[in-house]
């Protein structure tokens, strides 16, 4: 029943889904008070938004974009001709992508919750092959949705488990891309604790480990939504250089935070990113650096 109902919603233009987003963020911000704190807090405590007068302007622009980025999944899953791509309208930065693949080392992409993310697996697809790293759903019976809209002729799903990344090492001892979302909080013991924004965040460790046994290149990016439902926008970056005083992980987070800095409205800021997993201590995390 879902699969069919994003399929109807796959057939209305952009422009009206994210309309219809706009309604979407209000009410979500509306009906759940741990939603609307955990955007707030994150998005003011961040220090992104330098002006305080002009924090509740930016924490609407951002329910407005969280609703958008709910509302145009069914036009990037089930998208009538099948080729979502095409709202790729622009790509900034693809020389550094044919430098990181011409290595024949494999490339790790990373990218945080930004913009529509889930538009990139579709195009870079269009390229050449892509796994992707994909968490199943905690509300199982989203799983066989999710599915369906991510997978592709040369898109493939791995899971985040031991034969998932398996699965993405294979891909990049063939020279291959891979996908990794590095802002999503890990289990216990396969992260460390670096600052993000200032505060202790538990940070995937599974990308640097993977790099390191296969000495692929490492890239950001991130996608920008345009206005009007115009389409979107892909940006890749270097990733920053280590300075010696911080661990992989600080360094992870201090280019994903470059991202964010870019375009902050468009991050999901309701995300949870400060959670303890289980079996760490709160006492481990609060005195992390």
């Amino acid at each position: 029943m879902l699969i069919m109902i994003f399929k109807l919603l796959g057939i209305f233009p952009l422009r009206f889904l994210h309309q219809l987003g706009w309604i979407l963020g209000h009410l979500m911000f509306l009906s759940s008070s741990t939603y609307a704190r955990r955007l707030s807090n994150n998005y003011t405590q961040s220090g992104v938004i330098v002006d305080s007068k002009q924090s509740k302007i930016h924490i609407r622009n951002n329910v407005v974009e969280s609703g958008k980025a709910l509302a145009e999944l069914p036009r990037i899953w089930f998208s009538p001709d099948n080729d979502p791509s095409k709202l790729m309208k622009k790509v900034h930065g693809w020389n550094l992508v044919e430098e990181g693949l011409a290595r024949g080392r494999g490339l790790i992409l990373l990218t945080p919750h930004i913009g529509c993310f889930e538009i990139i697996p579709h195009y870079l697809s269009t390229q050449f092959p892509f796994t992707v790293l994909y968490r199943p759903p905690k509300l199982r019976f989203l799983e066989p949705l999710m599915k369906r809209g991510r997978q592709g002729k040369r898109i493939r799903l791995a899971t985040t488990d031991i034969s998932g990344v398996r699965t993405l090492l294979k891909a990049l001892k063939k020279g291959e891309a891979i996908g990794v979302l590095p802002d999503q909080v890990p289990g216990k013991g396969d992260g460390e604790w670096a600052d993000f924004f200032q505060r202790p965040a538990y940070t995937m460790t599974m990308w640097s480990r993977l790099a390191e046994k296969s000495d692929a290149t490492v890239l950001l990016m991130a996608t920008k939504r345009l206005a009007k439902g115009a389409g979107f926008e892909l940006f890749f970056y270097e990733m920053p250089d280590r300075l010696s005083t911080e661990t992989q992980s600080r360094c992870l987070n201090r280019g994903l935070e470059f991202l964010i800095r870019k375009n902050p409205n468009q991050f999901l800021w309701s995300y949870n990113r400060y959670k303890i997993p289980v079996g760490l201590s709160k006492q481990k995390s609060m005195s992390a650096k």
